[in-house]
């Protein structure tokens, strides 16, 4: 029978000097490669996010933890799909065969977790004695020493170890560019509907007492067409205003440009 999840939390706590309540919290996946870390002391720690606070920052400590797997030659499948959710009994199934596996591999050489997190070197001025693997179902895990013979507890806060990321997320960039790209394409829709409102409101003001204006706009511009092409066209005043609607329908505004094929499809009404 495994270790308890109480005792499983306090040999975390001891080897990485961190401050977990709960056997959920090692689903973010950094305690796991740490755990591998103090075995074997060439983990890239600086990859893993030991705060991190998102799915994708658990994935990503995974990913790091299944390298390790691959390149140690540890035949054990990681269920991430399942460890990223921070379910209870997942991660205590899980976290119960790390403990195993470090009992069975660590070296008894001293580790320095805290110095290992901010990527310094692990010959620190505080001495850390070698931890000792405990293959006893119900041992609490190995105690850690300073120079002076005090016991370094496992409810040591590390609030004050872990260092914060100064680069911005890359998923945070890809969002923001994201939607810069959008607010400028939503704008240039605004300035092209403002535009075209802009006619329809100047044709409505200065001939709504003309019956051609009940027309609809694409109607206009067949029937302007028309007019002007027939070859017995007798100038009238309506013919002047078709002539007049249909200059303003074709004008234009500085810094507004008639996209190339823009012309209304002979489906689409006003």
């Amino acid at each position: 029978m495994g270790e308890s999840r109480t005792e499983l939390i306090a040999w975390v706590n001891e080897i990485l000097q961190v401050n977990y309540n709960k056997v959920e919290q090692c689903g973010t996946g950094g305690a796991y490669c740490q755990i591998m870390d103090s075995i074997y002391g060439d983990v890239q720690m600086s990859r893993v996010k030991m705060n991190a606070r998102h799915e994708y920052e658990y994935i990503g400590n995974f990913k790091v933890l299944q390298n390790i797997f691959k390149a140690k030659k540890i035949d054990k499948p990681i269920p991430v799909e399942k460890l990223v959710k921070c379910k209870m009994q997942d991660n205590l199934e899980f976290l119960q065969w790390t403990k195993k596996f470090w009992d069975a591999n660590y070296h008894g050489n001293g580790y320095d977790p805290v110095g290992r997190r901010r990527g310094a070197a692990t010959d620190t001025p505080v001495t850390i004695a070698p931890l000792a693997p405990t293959h006893r179902g119900g041992g609490v895990g190995p105690s850690l020493s300073t120079a002076g013979g005090n016991r370094v507890g496992g409810r040591t806060p590390v609030s004050g170890h872990r260092s914060t990321s100064t680069q911005p997320n890359e998923a945070v960039q890809a969002l923001q560019a994201q939607l810069k790209e959008m607010s400028t394409h939503m704008e240039g829709l605004e300035k092209e509907r403002d535009f075209y409102f802009a006619k329809v409101r100047f044709i409505s003001l200065h001939y709504r007492d003309n019956t051609l204006i009940i027309i609809q706009l694409r109607d206009i511009e067949i029937l302007v067409q028309q007019e002007l092409e027939m070859p017995d066209r007798v100038e009238s005043k309506a013919t002047e205003v078709l002539k007049e609607i249909q200059k303003i329908l074709y004008s234009t505004e500085d810094g507004f440009e008639v996209p190339e094929g823009g012309a209304v499809d002979e489906e689409e009404t006003f």
